[in-house]
């Protein structure tokens, strides 16, 4: 088998290295940081913290040096799908691309080149220390399903997250995978957000009474629009976000969109809490917190 990760960032970096793992995996990575390139090729993929890991891999900045792979795993920031996916899509002329990224919207860019869809979603997280680099912070499970208007046979599927979990990366297929992916989506856009609006971790966010009560009044929206679509959601986001401010789990996690307002860098923000209200409009949900919030969000990255 043969798997291109798509964006070897931070999320990309957990599946590419553990994948390697694998004797009857080959694996690719496709990134367009240079330096992070280099080391990946020059000393492999080392990942630290939840887990001790060197992956060796092939890494490339150039589309067309990779080969024709069964699997594409695509992790990039939501705003760099399109481009990513247009660049390598040749690559999977008779493959199957899956996406692990945040937010809403994914699939469709994705569907837009290449013809077999995975839906997924991925609760693992970390974070770039440096070029070959990553720090492991957060384990979890993913799950892949079909995209509905584009998809991939649930055989493939199967053997997709038969791999990822024998590379100790857990994962499931399932025939409707929305569920997962809309717990996720309200998770990170109730509890994303907060952090990077005031500096705060995941569970010192929690453990503020005032700010604990906004991260419930944001589900209850998003809940709102995942069931005028009928989704059914696999869990409650509140059950998730209690479970995560645990010592043990994600205390001290820096969500992503607060490492990108760290860094200056663009947030998903239009993907995620962006992505609820637009969906809310559609479907005539109110959706004033996620408004607020996206606002204020966007705003903070104009003032850079």
């Amino acid at each position: 088998m043969k798997v291109c990760v798509v964006g070897c960032g931070a999320v990309g970096s957990l599946f590419a290295a553990n994948l390697a793992q694998l004797d009857d995996v080959e694996v690719w990575a496709y990134d367009q940081a240079e330096e992070h390139v280099e080391a990946i090729n020059e000393r492999g993929l080392r990942l630290s913290g939840a887990g001790d890991v060197v992956g060796r891999l092939r890494a490339t900045s150039d589309a067309e040096e990779l080969p024709e792979c069964e699997f594409g795993i695509v992790a990039t920031k939501a705003m760099h799908t399109s481009p990513a996916i247009q660049a390598t899509a040749p690559v999977f002329a008779n493959g199957c691309v899956a996406t692990v990224q945040n937010g809403l919207g994914n699939e469709e860019a994705l569907a837009e080149h290449v013809d077999r869809v995975i839906r997924g979603t991925t609760f693992p997280a970390g974070k770039l220390l440096g070029p070959g680099r990553v720090q492991w912070e957060v384990r979890g499970e993913t799950t892949f399903g079909p995209f509905e208007a584009s998809p991939a046979p649930l055989r493939e599927i199967e053997r997709l997250a038969d791999a990822c979990t024998r590379a100790g990366m857990p994962a499931q297929a399932v025939a409707d995978a929305r569920g997962p992916q809309w717990r996720k989506v309200i998770f990170n856009a109730a509890t994303n957000p907060i952090g990077a609006l005031t500096g705060l971790t995941h569970g010192r966010v929690c453990e503020d009474t005032a700010l604990r009560r906004l991260v419930s009044d944001l589900v209850d929206e998003g809940k709102a629009v995942a069931a005028a679509q009928e989704i059914v959601l696999d869990a409650d986001p509140e059950d998730l976000i209690d479970h995560a401010a645990k010592p043990e789990v994600a205390y001290d996690h820096k969500a992503s969109m607060l490492q990108d307002v760290e860094g200056r860098r663009p947030t998903e923000i239009d993907y995620l809490n962006g992505g609820i209200v637009r969906f809310g409009d559609e479907l005539g949900i109110p959706t004033p917190l996620n408004r607020s919030i996206w606002a204020l969000v966007k705003g903070l990255e104009r003032s850079w």
